[in-house]
């Protein structure tokens, strides 16, 4: 069974082939990034022209790369929710349309729950890539973290699942841009974050965790730390402007700030893992979304958990079509819903 997989949720244009839930054939992503940087972030509108102008090419790339024809392929999934209104509408419509001219199964797919089945990737003839050598086992803990969700799942089996815990304010992929703008580096904020930390030292500052209920995770007021931590040491009150930092902070300050503040918050995600670990004994664990391309999070969690964790290729972490056809791919084959190609809409707020 080969589905294609269409994502279209924030900037990221995305297709992909997968075939029975475990090959990736092809995996193609045009990004709107450079589009979006002097912004210092993603503008709604632009990300949206971008997906009307590129989507077919991408789609027709991610066919021609799994050496496929629409003949070959058995169903379409299509992100639908959670993320921009706009956005989403041109994946979803153009995945609808398809299904209807071209008469193929489409499946509705949740982009949170699909960032964790990227993991369960673990074949492809396309080089570059480096895959898990197996799919994970159930029950399975999920730690998904992006800019947009942070989140505890507990799979029991596919389509099977309890949220554990999730952030009450700031997801961590949030936090990060946030302290990257008080630190006077590029937007995407994780990448920029995590170089300028590697020039530091994370344990320069002491940085407070939240104290929240078990699993749940709080990121608003470690950012506001961060803040405080900036203005004090340049001697400055909690009135002197955020956007005025970056200039009066020396580097060796900047890169001393940004490792206190990813330790911090990588250590504040761990912790909850282990946690989650020691009451609910997952026979595996993976960790999913933007955020889980990041080497701090890699380490401590290979570090700090009881068993080894799932590992998917960088490539895998962001935004792709691959997660969406994967997910795809199991809904059909287990008989999950088939989705109506004449009225599927677009939910901006999905949740898990």
């Amino acid at each position: 069974m080969k589905i294609l997989g269409i994502e279209t949720s924030c900037d990221e244009t995305a297709a992909a082939v997968v075939e029975d839930g475990h090959r990736l054939l092809s995996n193609v992503v045009a990004s709107s990034m450079n589009l979006h940087v002097k912004y210092g972030g993603v503008v709604p509108e632009i990300a949206a022209r971008s997906h009307i102008e590129v989507i077919m090419p991408v789609i027709n790339q991610a066919l021609d790369q799994a050496n496929c024809t629409w003949d070959d392929i058995d169903g379409i999934g299509v992100t639908y929710g959670a993320g921009l209104g706009g956005s989403l509408l041109i994946g979803v419509m153009t995945a609808r349309t398809l299904a209807i001219t071209l008469n193929k199964p489409l499946y509705a797919i949740n982009h949170v729950e699909a960032h964790v089945y990227a993991n369960f990737l673990t074949d492809t003839p396309l080089p570059g890539y480096q895959l898990p050598a197996a799919q994970p086992a159930f029950p399975m803990l999920a730690i998904i973290v992006s800019g947009g969700h942070s989140q505890l799942v507990l799979f029991k089996d596919h389509f099977d699942y309890e949220i554990l815990g999730r952030t009450q304010d700031d997801a961590v992929g949030e936090a990060f841009d946030k302290v990257a703008k008080i630190l006077g580096l590029p937007y995407p904020g994780g990448p920029s974050v995590s170089a300028e930390a590697l020039e530091g030292n994370p344990k320069a500052y002491k940085l407070p965790t939240a104290k929240m209920s078990k699993y749940d995770f709080s990121f608003s007021g470690l950012k506001t730390a961060v803040l405080r931590l900036a203005q004090s040491e340049i001697g400055e009150g909690y009135d002197f402007p955020s956007m005025k930092l970056s200039e009066r902070l020396s580097e060796i300050q900047k890169a001393n700030v940004a490792a206190s503040f990813q330790y911090t918050a990588v250590q504040t995600i761990v912790d909850k893992a282990k946690l989650a670990c020691e009451e609910y004994y997952p026979k595996s664990v993976v960790i999913a979304g933007g955020v889980a391309a990041n080497t701090e999070l890699r380490r401590q969690l290979k570090e700090s958990l009881p068993l080894p964790v799932s590992l998917t290729d960088l490539k895998l972490c962001t935004d792709n079509g691959a997660m969406v056809a994967t997910l795809a791919c199991f809904k059909a084959s287990l008989g999950q819903d088939q989705a109506d190609p004449y009225s599927l809409d677009i939910q901006p707020n999905l949740s898990m």
